[in-house]
Parts: C-alpha cells; sequence; structure tokens
C-alpha cells in the first residue's frame, strides 16, 4: 500500500519499485505482488483504476482507496516492539541440551555463519554507489548480528550451568 501512495500503478511498476527500494532486506516474487493486490482488492484496499494502454499487454492499474489511506496511515502509526523474549536460536541451544546433542557446536556452527553473514553486509554499506535503501537494510541487519554474536558469546559462557539446570529437569 506504501507504494500505492504515491499514485496509481500496475504490477509490473510495483515489483520495480519494491526491489529498488526493499529488494535486499524482503525479496519479493513477482506472484507475491499480484496475490498481495488480490487480497488488498478483495479488501476494499485498492481498486482497479482501469487498464493502461502500453506497447505490450493491457495492465491492470490498482489505486488505493479511502480505505487503503487510513489503513496505510494506521500501519505507520503502529510502533514496532521487538518479538518475543525467546528466538530460535535460543530454542535449538536449549533443545540441543535436552536431546543431547552439543549446545557448544551447535553455538560454534551458527556463529561462523552470523560472521560470515557480517562480512557479506558489510561489502554491502562499504559498497560504491549502492543505493541507500540496501545499505539501511544491510545496517539493520548488522545491528542485529551484532547483538546475536553477543549473545551467543553469553550462551556459551553459560553452557555449563544450563546444562546443568537442564539436565536437572
Amino acid at each position: 500500500m506504501g507504494l500505492l501512495s504515491r499514485g496509481p500503478r500496475h504490477g509490473y511498476d510495483l515489483k520495480r519499485e519494491h526491489d529498488q527500494r526493499f529488494g535486499l532486506a524482503r525479496p519479493l516474487p513477482y506472484g507475491q505482488v499480484y496475490a498481495t493486490l488480490g487480497r488488498l482488492l478483495r479488501d476494499g484496499l485498492v481498486e482497479e483504476s482501469g487498464p493502461q494502454p502500453a506497447a505490450g499487454p493491457e495492465r491492470r492499474v490498482y489505486a488505493l482507496t479511502a480505505a487503503g489511506r487510513t489503513a496505510l496511515d494506521a500501519w505507520l502509526a503502529d510502533v514496532e516492539l521487538p518479538g518475543p523474549v525467546a528466538s530460535p536460536l535460543h530454542e535449538r541451544v536449549v533443545v540441543a541440551l535436552l536431546a543431547g546433542r552439543s549446545a557448544a557446536g551447535h553455538l560454534a556452527a551458527q556463529r561462523r555463519a552470523c560472521q560470515e553473514r557480517r562480512r557479506a553486509l558489510s561489502a554491502v554499506t562499504s559498497a560504491p554507489g549502492a543505493a541507500l535503501s540496501d545499505v539501511l537494510a544491510a545496517e539493520w541487519a548488522l545491528a542485529h548480528l551484532e547483538a546475536d554474536l553477543r549473545w551467543m558469546e553469553g550462551a556459551a559462557r553459560r553452557l555449563r550451568a544450563l546444562t546443568t539446570e537442564v539436565q536437572a529437569g
């Protein structure tokens, strides 16, 4: 809906702008564009504003309705809080201990994968001519990776106590 806030557009234009603004952060298949437009149309948040003449096939043009603008404003006003206290990483460490597997091994493998991802994202932030939206997405992901790496360091220091706690169960 945010991409339609600038005016009526067809799916191809929405996909192109999405990829330009959010491609690194949130890849989007073409099929999802049209499925989402279908749901928004069904829910009365967008309307077809008529076909757009083009050299190729006729394209449907979509525009936000008043309800769509209201929903977009509500979404923009919503405050985003961090997710749940537990994460899949935390759950895997605990389950590894419950299952008698190596939580230390899992943490080490996860740490290596995060460090590799950090190198790749750092390359995006320092790439000459990188799109600002890609740099912002990479910086956001880097901040989360750094937090995950700090958590893994703390978890590795506490593994003996956690193992005792889980085994006492």
